[in-house]
């Protein structure tokens, strides 16, 4: 009888994850980008979107913070945080236009997505792509400025606490 059931279900490596391999590619951890300068590195695996997100955002880095900036105008002299993040997402082919804050708490899927994470609320917001934090509010000290000073990368996460986390589908 145990025979039978063995053609039925044969053993897999996975068995006992109910089938899901640590192996399998589309479950494994993304890997992180590197900070260099100020500057991110995106990971060699990271899908094409992933890294057309990080050389926008590398783009603006540095630039000053501005209340509304990156609204008016995509291409702007300075950025606010949704500012900041609506042009990494458009640079990487993910939003069409910016969009405030408050809007990104209903955008996308909810939760952490894989390799992009929006986190908003009606007053901030910052995304984690590739394991960087880019943020117009940083407190870290690889963000090469102080805290508000504008859009920067930072190696350290943030509370998620009163936040709405987002991904776009399939990151």
């Amino acid at each position: 009888m145990l025979a039978a059931f063995a053609c039925v279900f044969p053993a897999t490596a996975g068995a006992a994850s109910g089938g899901l391999s640590p192996d399998d590619p589309a479950y494994k951890p993304a890997a992180k980008a590197k900070l260099v300068n100020g500057k991110a590195i995106p990971p060699r695996d990271a899908p094409p979107a992933v890294v057309k997100a990080i050389e926008a955002a590398n783009r603006i880095v540095e630039k000053p913070y501005r209340y509304g900036g990156g609204h008016g105008k995509v291409e702007d002299s300075g950025y606010d945080c949704s500012g900041t993040v609506s042009y990494a997402l458009i640079g990487a082919g993910l939003l069409k236009t910016p969009m405030p804050s408050g809007s990104f708490t209903n955008w996308g899927k909810r939760g952490r997505g894989k390799w992009i994470t929006t986190y908003a609320n009606g007053g901030h917001m910052f995304v984690m792509i590739a394991g960087l934090r880019l943020d117009t509010g940083g407190r870290d000290a690889t963000a090469n400025g102080r805290p508000g000073s504008g859009p920067r990368w930072m190696t350290s996460a943030r509370s998620s606490q009163a936040y709405s986390l987002r991904h776009p589908s399939g990151f």
